[in-house]
């Protein structure tokens, strides 16, 4: 499995080799979105309309991907975005991705849906850690989950608003696989076709990790309680975060402009511009075509990041070139635990980092403050000519 990541040459490849790895039904989750997978497909495609201005003549024999996000120094503008149940894809779930992001000197932020309860996750992690919060409908619980996620030491907390009600998936109704993924006989019956996938999700990698059947029951309850008991975010719950919470508040799921001086109001720090990945609602705008108009309206009062759609080293370019702070993914790690665990991990953030590398010095830049507006260029759509 290490050998096969190792040559992995793309996150692409990554893709490839998970899914072979996974059954198709666990793959599927991971990878598809929404409806007619209309906004999936715009996230990619609004990156790939988006054209690069390479800047020769520059001296770019030192390039530095070093910067900050809300106040944290980050080794590059890459983050990890909070990605639900990663035990679908490994035993080592949340904690391998810990563990490999803090090697690479980036943060993670930890999914409300984790598989593993973010005190565990603390414990092994190497490196800056941001939670991500469902709030619940009972506030004695959001108050109590607040208290155990600031005791292990969480600095940001990122409120995810754009997950009111559970989404409608099709191609998960398809494959007859219910959100949150239950360990049932339907499921067992999937991972026939995929036996070492099987082994390691029931029973976990004996040669590596102690995890067993009623651990991973335990995983699948930690995060079903998450996921299903969600509650639709309010002004008034986000007012509510900002007097509890003491360090930096995100807003996760922000597509509108004018939504931006509420939340500024309201004492935000950081947003994402999110789609969940065109995992809820299709049809909405790509991530990177409305980012612009976030930036915009936030004016240097919190900072803006993104997320959706991000493959490249490129893309976290194209990215920071259009105002942002810094990129969030989520599939490609996923990919990549599924594909190699740990090491998996590690091989992805190393290719992307080489990416981001090899994009700056072609435009001529050695450092993330001289990414702007002017490396990028977006075409006139043609013309089509006229009938007579």
């Amino acid at each position: 499995m290490r050998r096969a990541v190792n040559r992995a040459n793309n996150v692409e490849d990554l893709r490839r080799i998970a899914r072979r790895r996974l059954p198709k039904a666990v793959f599927d989750v991971i990878d598809g979105g929404s409806g007619d997978d209309v906004t999936l497909r715009g996230n990619r495609a609004a990156f790939e309309t988006l054209w690069l201005r390479p800047r020769p003549l520059e001296d770019v024999s030192r390039v530095d991907l070093r910067t900050t996000v809300l106040g944290e120094d980050v080794s590059m503008p890459l983050l990890l975005d909070p990605c639900s149940f990663a035990r679908m894809c490994h035993p080592q779930a949340e904690l391998a991705v810990a563990r490999a992001a803090g090697r690479a000197g980036t943060i993670y932020t930890i999914a409300g849906g984790a598989s593993e309860k973010p005190e565990d996750i603390a414990k092994v992690a190497i490196g800056s850690l941001w939670y991500q919060l469902y709030m619940m409908p009972d506030q004695g619980m959001n108050e109590a989950l607040l208290d155990r996620v600031e005791a292990a030491g969480y600095r940001t907390l990122v409120v995810t608003v754009d997950t009111p009600i559970k989404p409608y998936r099709e191609l998960d109704l398809r494959n007859r696989i219910e959100l949150p993924l239950q360990i049932t006989p339907r499921l067992i019956a999937a991972g026939v076709s995929r036996p070492l996938w099987a082994r390691d999700f029931l029973m976990g990698n004996s040669g590596s990790s102690n995890f067993s059947l009623t651990q991973a029951k335990k995983a699948y309850d930690n995060f079903a309680d998450a996921i299903m008991h969600m509650k639709s975010v309010t002004r008034t719950d986000v007012a509510w975060l900002r007097e509890r919470w003491k360090g930096p508040l995100v807003i996760k799921g922000v597509l509108r402009g004018e939504e931006v001086p509420e939340l500024l109001a309201l004492g935000v720090d950081g947003i994402v511009v999110s789609n969940h990945g065109g995992r809820n609602l299709d049809g909405v705008p790509p991530t990177l075509q409305v980012l612009p108009e976030i930036v915009e309206a936030a004016d240097g009062r919190a900072e803006v990041l993104l997320d959706g759609g991000v493959r490249r080293g490129t893309d976290v370019v194209k990215a920071l070139a259009l105002g942002a702070r810094a990129v969030l993914t989520g599939r490609p790690y996923m990919f990549a635990l599924a594909a190699g665990g740990e090491p998996g991990v590690d091989r992805a953030l190393e290719l992307l980092r080489n990416e981001i590398h090899r994009a700056m010095a072609f435009c001529g830049v050695t450092s993330i403050a001289q990414i702007d507006a002017s490396l990028v260029h977006r075409p006139e759509p043609a013309l089509t000519p006229l009938a007579v």
